[in-house]
């Protein structure tokens, strides 16, 4: 077992820690990649177990985390963020009890063929190594960030927002907790011990080589600076700027439903729709139910002019409006002129996040589900499915919003990289 290392504050040696952090890491990668299945879900079965035994423990550090950023004027949406609650706990714990139960990712031969000259080649899954995941305001990241790193065999380094310190504190109590009952190293999930922002930017170097690949989970300015200053590999996690496109041939009821859940669930979370697109041929029918149905439920509207006729509530939408993603009960609205203009509003506007249509028209659902360029693309479906959990993959480390390795929910496979085994018996190249 390692020495503990004791919180800092801004007078300490950081690059240092963060140094020492890394190094210990590395270590505990090496044995993880190692570490049978086995072993790993007793550990996590262990976490599972922690989480709901100390469930009191973790709300009453998330109420604190939670008063201190109302005391600060913190929006509503972003207190949501935040909070806990004991189903958001439980909820946390299944999923954790979910990773357990998929098939370990790593050392699976995915392909296998052999050469005319008799050697056998296999591609097969292996751990990315240390994963840094940096993200803000969310303290299930903590979580879900941890237990997939440790189901495909890779060290996580978690730095969580200075807004849910003490939650993330918490909550990794429980993740060390399983670790150490199962043997495993205790660096394999670390938590940055500090609120220094200045880690942030010492774990975009990389430390001399020991971290492999950095997650940001948060808001576009952190994903922002990791994308500009990180030395290493990024899954980049864009904001999500999300559309609800309602075809002319849309359910009325079915679009309400949808367009009501994708945005009022949950505003905050990354999956919400920012933008709802009609379709002009059904303006007569749809338009102004869902409109009023929004304003409503407390969301405020932001339209062009065909939507603000609708309802004297509406507000009338700004070019930014089509490129923000609120992270609040906002939605800008706009009428577009069939499906092909919407999805050429989807590509010049969207984030390639997340993006839905509602539609009983096959065909059209087809076009868009083959032509919207995003990592997640719905029929019928409310945008906020944009979770790994819903998935079947217990949880995610973000929403791979690039075109690099892994796109949309990154799960435990996800996390794994492959190498080449190559199998002769004394082949030699002329």
């Amino acid at each position: 077992m390692t020495a503990p290392l004791k919180a800092i504050d801004g007078n300490a040696d950081l690059t240092e820690l963060m140094t020492v952090l890394a190094a210990r890491a590395r270590g505990a990668a090496r044995v993880l990649s190692l570490a049978p299945a086995e072993q790993k879900n007793k550990a996590l079965e262990a976490i599972e177990r922690a989480i709901r035994t100390n469930s009191a423990a973790i709300l009453a550090a998330n109420a604190e985390d939670v008063a201190e950023v109302r005391a600060n004027g913190a929006t509503s949406a972003f207190v949501d963020r935040l909070t806990l609650t004991p189903s958001r706990i439980d909820a946390m714990a299944d999923g954790v009890a979910t990773v357990r139960a998929i098939p370990d990712p790593v050392g699976v031969v995915t392909e296998r063929w052999q050469r005319p000259n008799g050697m056998t080649i296999e591609r097969v899954r292996v751990p990315l190594g240390v994963v840094a995941v940096i993200f803000e305001s969310r303290p299930n990241v903590a979580a879900d960030a941890g237990v997939l790193c440790l189901k495909s065999g890779n060290a996580v380094i978690l730095r969580g927002g200075s807004d849910s310190f003490r939650s993330c504190r918490a909550i990794h109590d429980c993740l060390v907790q399983g670790l150490r009952e199962a043997g495993l190293p205790e660096a394999a999930i670390t938590l940055v011990p500090t609120r220094d922002r200045a880690a942030v930017g010492l774990l975009l170097t990389g430390l001399n080589g020991a971290i492999d690949v950095i997650v940001p989970r948060g808001g576009k300015s952190l994903v922002g600076r990791v994308e500009a200053e990180a030395r290493v590999p990024v899954f980049a996690h864009l904001e999500g700027v999300n559309h609800v496109y309602v075809d002319h041939a849309a359910n009325l009821d079915m679009a309400k439903s949808i367009v009501l859940n994708a945005k009022m669930r949950r505003p905050g979370v990354c999956g919400a729709a920012e933008t709802l697109l009609v379709d002009r041929k059904g303006v007569s029918t749809s338009l102004k139910p869902l409109v009023e149905m929004l304003l409503d439920a407390g969301c405020e509207v932001r339209g062009d002019s065909t939507v603000q006729q609708t309802d004297a509530r509406v507000k009338p939408a700004s070019d930014e409006d089509w490129d923000t993603e609120y992270e609040d009960a906002i939605i800008a609205a706009r009428v577009v002129d069939g499906l092909d203009e919407a999805i050429a509003h989807i590509h010049t506007h969207g984030s390639h996040h997340t993006d839905a249509i509602v539609t009983d028209d096959q065909a059209a659902a087809n076009k868009f589900l083959n032509e919207v360029d995003s990592a997640i693309v719905l029929h019928n479906a409310s945008t906020q499915f944009a979770d790994g959990g819903e998935f079947g993959f217990g949880a995610e480390i973000g929403i791979a919003t690039g075109r690099f390795h892994a796109r949309g929910p990154v799960g435990a496979e996800q996390l794994t990289s492959f190498k080449y085994r190559v199998h002769g018996t004394g082949q030699t190249r002329p």
